[in-house]
């Protein structure tokens, strides 16, 4: 299975969604792949210094990652589209129409039944907190997504 996040930057919650999945999975025996990418991200760009904190905080290293713009991301071969927010998941829907089914938020996957906001807003350009509690709202969607794929 083939896992890819999708954001504006891909330096903030992509990247903390990417990470975060693949320290949850790295001990499962299932064989799953997981990248993200932005949909205005420059390729090669590092994670923001609040990412990469707030992710060391939790014990996972991020400072490795680089931004990979949408256009440069493999989406075809993604099984799962997750976005931050719900004008991501238009915009992925709008530039890859054949994967419209596999195309969700990441709220929106990790609590089906639920009929509220199904955005993750973004925490670049504010303080560290701001960045801590984007990473738990994350955590929490990351949860409720490794229950599902299994």
């Amino acid at each position: 299975m083939k896992i890819l996040f999708v954001c504006t930057g891909n330096i903030c919650r992509s990247a903390m969604a990417e990470y975060q999945l693949k320290e949850k999975i790295k001990d499962k025996k299932k064989k799953i792949e997981v990248a993200s990418c932005g949909i205005q991200a420059y390729n090669g760009e590092l994670a923001t210094n609040y990412t990469i904190q707030t992710l060391k905080k939790h014990g996972i290293n991020g400072k490795n990652h680089r931004a990979t713009n949408v256009k440069d991301a493999n989406i075809q071969e993604a099984d799962l589209i997750l976005c931050a927010t719900q004008l991501h998941k238009k915009t992925m829907q709008r530039m890859f129409p054949e994967k419209q089914a596999q195309i969700y938020t990441m709220k929106e996957y990790a609590y089906p039944l639920e009929k509220e906001d199904f955005d993750i807003a973004d925490p670049w350009g504010y303080d560290l907190n701001t960045y801590e509690n984007c990473y738990i709202q994350i955590e929490k969607c990351i949860t409720e997504i490794v229950k599902r794929i299994q």
